[in-house]
């Protein structure tokens, strides 16, 4: 039971923790198509998710933009040693809505709403790597109403609160032989939805000459409290149904604090270039304690994340009043240290590919396109620090590939 306390809640993490495992950065088809930069950008509502304060140098007073993205995932598992392989495919549609509004000319107010998390997991029925996890579902609602201040024609600040709304589905089998009398394997699903949280965002926008812009934001930590959800077990043999109940479960879950800063700067009057660099302090996820409802032992899961940085760059061209083009780079630090290399999280370090277009339909309204292509370097790690029976720190490793693209389509109207 410990175990499948340790293994529910690094799934749980990997949802609401939005990081090191699935964390693909997609809040925005103009910024994504410049490598996701945006803290010292002023481009559109999306500033809203970079960087709340710009709003107050948007040059209209109402602006609205909206998107979505296909986001397909490609994760391929292998250990010579043991000729074990699996696989998972998977597909998600995270989408942005943001909207601004000058209120008088010192003052702006917005909102967006984002979903930085929504894909999923499905790996091979019963693979090898199933004591750990056969699938998980995670989807996330971020809702971010906020202010802008303009303290001068140079100086900007703002922020606002951030609620999250969300839930989690994940399945995994009890250990590595239980199976019924059928011979079918022994399964535990946790279900949790409902789950919410408050973390709040302040930054500012300073520019101390007309072509370059500063940009500073602060995303506080947040804890998602899941109570009271399901814990249903499945397939188990008639000796063991005495033994697995199924229950409620609580599970706290640190989310780590964010600082990013960069700058833009304006080479011509048609050309931008914007760099930024994001540190996420992840080391609060040291481990992740679990309550069971039916008075089984808090269990305790050491994760021993590390604070993780990402470097990004972006440009973007507008030739004409018909089109603006944008490419960029980025580099993401994974925060999974060798040891703690889980299959619901199979990800390691890496470098995303960006590019994209707007189409001006007329002043108001344009189209905007953006596409990312994620590359992981292949990785051999492990996960040694699952428990069965009397055997303790069980190692299960192999050979991890993964890649990730998102085409995008969005629209933003502004007047």
């Amino acid at each position: 039971m410990r175990k499948l306390l340790s293994l529910t809640i690094a799934a749980l993490t990997a949802s609401s923790a939005f990081a090191g495992g699935y964390r693909v950065a997609l809040q925005g088809q103009k910024q994504l198509a410049m490598g996701h930069t945006g803290v010292a950008v002023v481009n559109s509502a999306e500033v809203l998710f970079f960087n709340p304060s710009g709003m107050a140098f948007l040059e209209d007073r109402f602006n609205v933009s909206v998107g979505a993205n296909a986001l397909f995932a490609r994760t391929k598992f292998q250990n010579e040693t043991y000729n074990w392989k699996s696989s998972t495919e998977n597909f998600g549609t995270p989408f942005s809505v943001y909207a601004s509004y000058r209120v008088n000319d010192w003052l702006s107010a917005g909102i967006a709403v984002y979903t930085p998390y929504g894909s999923s997991v499905e790996w091979d029925e019963d693979w090898d790597g199933s004591h750990l996890v056969n699938n998980i579902d995670l989807q996330a609602i971020y809702v971010q109403p906020s202010i802008s201040v303009k303290i001068s024609d140079k100086l900007s600040v703002g922020g606002g609160p951030i609620y999250v709304s969300g839930s989690v589905n994940f399945n995994r089998n009890l250990t590595r032989s239980l199976t019924n009398e059928a011979g079918e394997r022994s399964d535990l699903t946790i279900d949790a939805s409902g789950v919410t949280a408050w973390g709040w965002t302040a930054g500012f926008m300073f520019k101390p000459v007309d072509k370059l812009m500063l940009g500073f934001n602060y995303r506080s930590e947040i804890t998602m409290e899941a109570r009271d959800g399901d814990a249903t077990f499945n397939d188990l043999p008639a000796f063991a149904q005495g033994t697995y109940a199924n229950t409620t479960f609580n599970a706290d879950l640190p989310l780590p604090a964010e600082v990013s800063v960069g700058f833009s700067y304006e080479l011509t009057d048609k050309w931008l270039v914007a760099v930024d660099y994001n540190r996420a302090y992840w080391h609060a996820y040291e481990s992740l304690d679990v309550s069971f409802g039916n008075g089984t032992p808090t269990s305790v899961n050491p994760r021993n994340y590390k604070d993780a940085s990402t470097y990004r760059v972006g440009t973007q061209y507008i030739p004409n009043e018909k089109f603006a083009f944008r490419a960029g780079w980025y580099f993401d630090e994974s925060p999974v240290q060798d040891g703690y290399f889980a299959p619901e999280t199979p990800r390691n370090d890496s470098m995303g590919f960006t590019g994209g277009l707007t189409y001006q339909i007329n002043k108001k309204l344009g189209v905007d396109f953006s596409f990312l292509y994620l590359h992981f370097d292949e990785v051999d790690n492990s996960y040694d620090h699952y428990s069965e029976g009397t055997q303790d720190d069980v190692s299960f490793g192999g050979t991890y590939k993964n890649v990730v693209f998102s085409p995008g389509v969005g629209l933003t109207y502004s007047f």
